[in-house]
């Protein structure tokens, strides 16, 4: 397969590619996210309260850990260090069965590594819950877990995490950013049991409701269909945990109720900080 520009493209993935030290538990991957020492990676990988990274010029740094998500496999890092070579984030619900995708990581001790293959769904995968996944047939090994699945543009599509039925699964970079964004937070819940429907669109029926939840309060109803969030419709059941981690003190639900579209805007309380996140 030849791709112009391939080797400028891996250099460039390369750099913002980072080796994670974690003691005796071993090596892995990660993604410098900001240029002030953001470093993203899974939770597996960052199992240590202090690790050491390297960077793709062999400089390394003491890092600790500023949040982390077992759930979502996860995890926040810092260094003490600035203008660093970051990952730009695709949009992953954009990418589509067929596209190209490059992984860099350091398996089995080898660093910056690289592998090609083609991406073959996104979205959840039988036996692992409603989370999404990049799933492709790129090659990963022990090392590659937390590096970075790009395109062929250089830019992040989502964190390598692990293999199963020889399909390559990564986090979506989406769901990376939400997680980024309200790190050191415990996740939104609107406090409702959903079933996914058809209304003609895709929707999610509400079957129970939390007394005094912030979907109760908001004044939805049991059901109401849950169509999508500021006017972007909802296409899996996982689209509504994405709507409310990207949200700040509220969000913007479009409903069907009866037949007829309507908005609801629900409001979450503060929320305190904290380096676990369930």
């Amino acid at each position: 397969m030849s791709i112009p520009g391939l080797g400028e493209v891996a250099e460039r993935v390369r750099r913002y590619t980072v080796l994670v030290h974690a003691g005796g538990r071993g090596s892995g991957s990660g993604v410098i996210w900001s240029s002030d020492g953001l470093i993203v990676t899974n939770a597996h990988v960052a199992q240590a309260s202090r690790m050491e990274v390297s960077l793709w010029d062999g400089r390394e740094f003491s890092a600790e850990v500023a949040a982390r998500n077992p759930r979502r496999d996860l995890a926040a890092l810092r260094i003490s260090a600035t203008g660093l070579s970051v990952a730009p984030a695709a949009d992953s619900s954009r990418v589509r069965p067929g596209e190209v995708a490059i992984a860099v990581g350091n398996p089995l001790g080898f660093v910056g590594a690289m592998t090609m293959g083609i991406i073959h769904a996104v979205g959840p995968l039988r036996g692992l819950g409603g989370q999404s996944w990049v799933q492709s047939d790129v090659r990963l090994a022990p090392g590659n877990s937390g590096g970075p699945l790009a395109d062929v543009q250089g830019r992040m599509i989502g964190i390598n995490t692990m293999v199963v039925n020889r399909l390559a699964l990564a986090i979506p970079s989406n769901i990376v950013t939400r997680f980024v964004a309200r790190r050191g937070k415990p996740a939104r819940r609107l406090g409702v049991t959903v079933q996914p429907v058809t209304v003609p669109q895709f929707g999610l029926l509400i079957l129970e409701m939390d007394a005094d939840g912030p979907a109760h309060k908001a004044g939805l109803r049991i059901g109401d269909v849950l169509t999508g969030a500021a006017g972007r419709p909802f296409e899996a059941p996982f689209d509504l945990a994405l709507a409310l981690e990207a949200a700040d003190e509220r969000v913007v639900l479009d409903v069907v109720r009866g037949g007829r579209g309507i908005v609801c805007e629900v409001e979450f309380a503060q929320e305190p900080a904290g380096a676990e996140v369930g």
